[in-house]
C-alpha cells in the first residue's frame, strides 16, 4: 500500500500538487480540507459557534459527509448535497481553521481519512498528515513557501473564481491561520520529522510535482 503524506501551510500549494502526482501515479487523492472545511459550513448552517466544542461535538460526531469521485475531481457531499463550491468561500477558510483545532473534530476526520489510507494506494494534504494521521506513510513531504507569494496564489484563485477579495486582508488571513494552525494545542501545523520540506516560492507547480516525483522515483 502507497501512502504519501503532503504537509504544509494555506497556499503552499499543496493540494494543486497532490492532485498532480496523484494523476501520474494513478492513485486516490483525498483533499483534507475539504472535509474541515465542510464540517465548518455544517456549524453555520446549524448555527453553531466553531470555537464552541461542546455544542460542535455532537453535530460532528454524526455529520453525514461523504467524499466522492466524479470526473477525475473530489466532490464533498455534505448532508446530500454537493458543496465544494460552497466550501471554498474565504469566510468558510477561517471558519475552518478554527474548527479543525477541536479535537473532537480532528478525532472524527482522522478516523475516516485513515480508514480509506488503509484501504487503498493514497495521498493525502494537510497540516498534520506525516506527523499524526499517517505517522507511517511511506513518503513525507512539508511544501511551504514565503506568506505573501502564498497569499498572491490565493488571491488569483478567488478573482478567477469571481470573488470580491483585498490582497493585504487576505495575506492578514494567511498569516492568522499560520499562526492558529501551528498554536492549536491538538495536532497541529507541524513538519514530521522524517519529512523533505520544499520551498515552493519560486518554482511552478510542475517543477514541485517534478520534485516530488523524483525523491519517490528513488524508492
Amino acid at each position: 500500500m502507497i501512502n504519501i503524506a503532503l504537509d504544509g501551510p494555506a497556499g503552499s500549494g499543496k493540494s494543486t500538487v497532490a492532485k498532480m502526482i496523484a494523476k501520474k501515479l494513478d492513485i486516490l487523492y483525498l483533499d483534507t480540507g475539504a472535509m474541515y472545511r465542510a464540517c465548518a459550513l455544517k456549524c453555520l448552517k446549524s448555527g453553531v459557534s466553531v470555537k464552541d466544542e461542546s455544542a460542535v461535538e455532537p453535530i460532528i460526531s454524526n455529520i453525514d459527509l461523504k467524499i466522492e469521485y466524479k470526473n477525475g475531481s473530489q466532490v464533498t457531499v455534505l448532508d446530500g448535497e454537493d458543496v465544494s463550491l460552497d466550501i471554498r468561500r474565504p469566510e468558510i477558510s477561517m471558519m475552518a481553521s478554527d474548527v479543525s483545532a477541536l479535537k473532537c473534530v480532528r478525532l472524527k476526520m482522522v478516523e475516516m481519512q485513515r480508514l480509506i489510507a488503509k484501504n487503498m494506494n493514497c495521498i493525502l494534504d494537510g497540516r498534520d498528515i506525516g506527523s499524526f494521521v499517517l505517522p507511517d506513510a511511506e513518503y513525507k513531504f512539508f511544501v511551504t513557501a514565503d506568506s505573501k507569494v502564498r497569499a498572491e496564489r490565493r488571491y488569483k484563485e478567488l478573482i478567477e473564481r469571481g470573488n470580491a477579495v483585498e490582497f493585504e486582508s487576505l495575506h492578514k488571513e494567511i498569516l492568522q491561520r499560520d499562526y492558529n494552525d501551528s498554536h492549536r494545542d491538538f495536532a497541529p501545523l507541524k513538519q514530521a520529522d522524517d519529512a523533505i520540506v520544499i520551498d515552493t516560492s519560486a518554482m511552478t507547480a510542475e517543477e514541485v510535482c517534478e520534485k516530488i516525483m523524483s525523491y519517490i522515483g528513488r524508492k
